[in-house]
């Protein structure tokens, strides 16, 4: 288990995640959740389908500002039906266990390629998964566009 990063901390009445992990998911597939992650995370969270074949899993307080935001989308936009479903058929509710760990369901280990080494980040408001060598790769092609990215930020004004 390799472990790097700052714990959760809370902004205002939101949670901040921040930081990376790496650990191994057992052949049960159950993974542990950092314990700097663990203390801002609510007793029931949420787990489903993120973007770039990782999962996200949110607090269940950020889950229901996350549902009424997509339940109020019009049922009239294919992209936005397409997306909602996308997004709660994956998701199902869980809870740690006594040892930190969430059992990771088969089908979102099948959709996020994961095998053995995990790597968890903090991302503000949500906790990512990411297969290892997923995550690698999705680093090497961020590091190469860095500035461009950076620039879109000052537009943004950021």
């Amino acid at each position: 288990m390799v472990k790097s990063g700052v714990k959760g901390w809370k902004v205002g009445s939101g949670i901040m995640f921040m930081g990376e992990y790496t650990h191994n998911m057992d052949k049960k597939g159950r993974l542990i959740i950092p314990s700097k992650l663990r203390e801002e995370l609510s007793e029931e969270f949420v787990i489903t389908r993120g973007l770039d074949n990782c999962l996200f899993l949110y607090p269940m307080d950020e889950w229901k500002e996350l549902e009424k935001k997509l339940t109020s989308l019009p049922m009239t936009s294919k992209n936005a039906r397409s997306f909602v479903r996308f997004f709660f058929s994956g998701a199902n509710e869980c809870e740690l266990d006594k040892q930190g760990r969430v059992s990771l369901p088969i089908n979102l280990r099948d959709y996020a390629d994961f095998e053995h080494e995990i790597v968890i980040i903090g991302l503000a408001n949500r906790i990512e998964l990411w297969a290892k060598e997923n995550w690698d790769s999705y680093m090497d092609n961020v590091e190469d566009s860095y500035e461009d990215f950076a620039d879109a930020m000052e537009e943004l004004g950021i």
